[in-house]
């Protein structure tokens, strides 16, 4: 597959005079990425073990020539092992333009793993950024409530055999909406990845699809393992193992160990990364700049049907 040639960029020679007297151009590009996370040790970049970010700036070190380094890729949310996602998004960066986009998009797809996509492609203005741009994320935790799994949903919801009480899960899930201190639902030795454990929820969501539960979780961010913690103390509620008002005692204590006591984190398969938002402001394309790319559907060309 041919690729869209990068625009034009000034002679090395001349690229030499100039470097005293202005930096060199920086293009920025934005990714809309869904994976099936099952065999992958979460995005972050590791060696020696399958990563989204490892697949992802494989393909782009081979479609742009540039070094893994070079293109300083960063990922909205870094999922854990065994996350899913419909929304990741990512930004890399070239020292050169794209007249188009659906080349590269096309190339991208191509050299990715089967569980792994790229939704869109566009151009994005110097001053977003992936992970510090965000306003808000949504998550969703699926449940297959049922004594026999469905063996088409093991890989993407945690299978509880005992009947749940979903009343009293809703209820419940008021807890966590608001602006709270969630130390207690964060894994300590992960909290490096953020500066705040205050963090605000707008919703909490509990959805009945026949066996199958939905916990939609919308938020101003989430810190490491945060969604899975308040899943798994749900459940416990949910079995009528604990009592309601464990939750507002839990929050209040501020403490990992606290919430151990009583429930243990919610196995990673059930959860996916829905959504990442940001201001619209964020998300305008420059001016002089491509398309977006949706992908590109292949011409079928028409034949005249003939019967016999």
């Amino acid at each position: 597959m041919a690729l869209a040639l990068p625009l034009a960029v000034a002679h090395p020679a001349a690229a030499a005079d100039n470097q005293s007297q202005t930096p060199p151009p920086v293009f920025k590009w934005r990714l809309l990425l869904s994976y099936d996370g099952t065999r992958f040790s979460g995005w972050q970049y590791q060696p020696s073990t399958p990563t989204l970010q490892g697949a992802l700036e494989q393909a782009l070190t081979r479609v742009t020539k540039l070094d893994r380094k070079d293109l300083c890729l960063v990922g909205a949310s870094r999922t854990d092992t065994g996350v899913h996602a419909l929304g990741q998004v990512a930004h890399f960066v070239t020292p050169f333009g794209y007249n188009e986009l659906q080349d590269m998009h096309a190339a991208l797809n191509g050299l990715l793993p089967p569980d792994v996509r790229v939704r869109e492609v566009s151009p994005a203005l110097p001053e977003f950024h992936a992970r510090f741009s965000v306003t808000g994320k949504i998550y969703r935790y699926m449940i297959y409530n049922d004594t026999v799994m469905d063996p088409f949903h093991r890989l993407y919801a945690y299978h509880n055999l005992s009947k749940l009480n979903i009343c009293v899960m809703r209820e419940v899930a008021k807890y966590f909406v608001g602006r709270h201190d969630f130390s207690a639902f964060a894994n300590a030795q992960r909290n490096d990845r953020v500066v705040s454990s205050v963090k605000s929820i707008s919703r909490m969501d509990i959805i009945e699809k026949g066996p199958i539960l939905h916990v939609e979780v919308e938020g101003s961010g989430f810190m490491y393992r945060q969604v899975r913690n308040m899943v798994a103390l749900l459940l416990q509620i949910g079995k009528e193992a604990l009592p309601p008002e464990i939750v507002p005692k839990i929050l209040a204590t501020r403490d990992r160990k606290e919430l151990a006591k009583v429930a243990l984190v919610a196995p990673p398969h059930g959860l996916c990364l829905v959504q990442v938002m940001y201001n619209e402001e964020h998300l305008r394309l420059p001016e002089d700049g491509p398309a977006t790319s949706f992908g590109r559907h292949h011409t079928i060309s028409k034949c005249k049907l003939q019967y016999y």
